[in-house]
């Protein structure tokens, strides 16, 4: 099928439908469609469900873990000037690890019809529609099966009595990224460091899309050079 010749039909479920969009596709997904209402992705009822998680859910169930995780490694001899800076290096992790998901994975090039299938599942959902209030955060489901190897990697690199307290910093630096992304979106922050960042995140949905992949922090976008050039000017001066 020709891309070009492809329409995608928006009164119906999207997630088959834009494969067939081919090279056509990346054109298609970040010209955004500005409404607090967002598409049907699936016929079926439960897999439409799994697409749809309120922001409150992401705090009420990892918010535990991260405690679950500090009491662990209290319990194994960590004290707690050792825990919290423990933490802060998990969440500095995290930032590198929220940049890096968002610019390498989530704003990969796609051409064919199941990569830009799972393109659009992962993230080309969130750029054609920025407003959907229920695709903002991920759906706990999602965020499991990245905490798995995330746990590997710390056990990998830090000591075993390290690695709970690493894991609680890096969880919670996820929580606060995805409850900030929401606010980021929906929110109207008249103070500084939050107006700064929606104005940051705005720019990447709406004005120049492979730049600013940061979401909590522009860290990263000013260590790998990938700050928009507006903002470049404009921290400079």
């Amino acid at each position: 099928m020709v891309a070009e010749k492809f329409n995608v039909d928006l009164n119906k479920p999207l997630a088959f439908q834009v494969g067939h969009l081919g090279e056509g596709y990346q054109e298609w997904v970040h010209q955004p469609i500005v409404s607090k209402e967002g598409p049907r992705l699936f016929e079926n009822d439960i897999m439409e469900f799994l697409t749809r998680t309120k922001w409150w859910v992401i705090p009420l169930v990892w918010l535990p873990v991260v405690s679950w995780s500090l009491v662990m490694a209290i319990r194994m001899g960590i004290s707690l000037t050792q825990a919290a800076l423990l933490v802060m290096v998990g969440m500095l992790i995290w930032t590198l690890l929220e940049y890096s998901l968002h610019r390498f994975i989530f704003h990969m090039n796609t051409k064919n019809y199941w990569s830009n299938t799972m393109h659009y599942l992962l993230h080309g959902c969130h750029h054609k529609h920025p407003m959907d209030s229920l695709r903002l955060v991920f759906p706990p489901a999602a965020a499991a099966i990245i905490c798995i190897p995330f746990w590997g990697l710390i056990r990998l690199l830090s000591t075993p009595i390290a690695t709970p307290a690493i894991f609680a910093g890096g969880l919670l630096g996820y929580v606060i990224y995805d409850c900030t992304h929401y606010y980021l979106h929906h929110g109207s922050p008249s103070n500084q460091p939050a107006r700064y960042l929606k104005r940051y995140h705005v720019s990447h949905h709406f004005r120049i899309q492979n730049k600013g992949f940061g979401i909590t922090s522009s860290l990263w976008d000013f260590v790998f050079g990938t700050l928009p050039p507006a903002l470049k000017i404009q921290k400079s001066s």
